[in-house]
C-alpha cells in the first residue's frame, strides 16, 4: 500500500511571533512532496509533482493567505502548551 499524509508544525526560536515559523508539507511514502512556509510565504516543491502542486497553490493567494495566518492562530496560540 502507499501512505498519504500531512504534517503542520511550528518552528519555535523564541515566543515572538516574528521568530515563529509554520510549516505545512505533504508526504507520499515518507518523500515530501511540496511544503508551505510561512518564512518563505509560498509552497514549495520538492519532486516534479510536488513543483507542479506547489506553482497550483501559489496561485490561489486566499488558500496562501490563510497559510500565513496560521502562524498567529495556530502557532502563538500554543506556545504555553509547547
Amino acid at each position: 500500500g502507499f501512505l498519504s499524509y500531512r504534517v503542520s508544525r511550528c518552528q519555535f526560536n523564541s515566543t515572538e511571533l516574528k521568530d515563529i515559523e509554520y510549516i505545512y508539507s505533504q508526504y507520499y511514502n515518507k518523500l515530501e512532496i511540496y511544503r508551505f512556509s510561512s518564512s518563505v510565504g509560498k509552497f514549495v516543491g520538492y519532486t516534479e509533482y510536488g513543483v507542479k502542486q506547489a506553482k497550483y497553490f501559489n496561485k490561489d493567494t486566499a488558500y496562501v493567505s490563510s497559510l500565513n495566518a496560521q502562524k498567529e492562530t495556530y502557532c502563538q496560540h500554543n506556545i504555553g502548551v509547547w
